[in-house]
């Protein structure tokens, strides 16, 4: 009996569930609902999957721990991915990133105590033409300076970006409100 989830995203995960011919396959999709709720996969949240899915809590762990957009332990609000690879690198990425430790107090793969960021060294992020560039909850923000770090945490501590970045990177994909809708033609 699932008893984590919300009943709102406990029928949002049968729905999921019920689109994939294999229920396994919802797995994925899943944990993004899940992280909706608290942020991060909670250990009831992976039992509350694994119980949907007749698979084990091991195996949802397993899967989550792979990907990067998944988070196993607790997280801030905002999740700040600051990339750091060549283009981003050679545009001010590793002064930016020591800025923005700095800004907010706290190193790469920390929380800050008021639980609103976490800042963490990413891999490319797919928008060179931007460097360096910055994620937020898998929102983009490009060509920042220190001082636009600044203003960008400024605005997403005033709720000032809400409307643009919702908490815990909620995906579009996982509550099928772009593309192709759930049983559409």
């Amino acid at each position: 009996m699932t008893r984590h989830l919300s009943a709102e995203l406990l029928a949002a995960a049968k729905e999921l569930i019920a689109l994939y011919p294999n229920p396994r396959s919802a797995l994925v999709p899943l944990c993004h609902l899940a992280q909706e709720q608290d942020g991060w996969l909670t250990p009831d949240a992976i039992e509350d999957i694994a119980e949907l899915l007749d698979i084990t809590p091991a195996e949802v762990l397993g899967t989550a721990s792979f990907y990067d957009m998944l988070h196993t332990e607790e997280v801030g609000r905002y999740v700040i991915a600051i990339c750091t690879n060549i283009a981003c690198m050679l545009r001010g990425a590793d002064d930016l990133l020591a800025h923005a430790e700095d800004h907010l107090g706290i190193r790469a793969g920390a929380t800050t105590p008021d639980g609103m960021f976490t800042i963490e060294e990413a891999e490319c992020l797919a928008d060179c033409g931007r460097a360096p560039c910055v994620q937020v909850n898998h929102r983009f923000f490009g060509n920042l300076t220190p001082e636009g770090f600044d203003q960008l945490a400024a605005d997403l501590r005033s709720g000032a970006l809400e409307s643009e970045v919702p908490p815990h990177g909620t995906l579009c994909r996982v509550r099928r409100s772009v593309g192709l809708e759930a049983g559409g033609h």
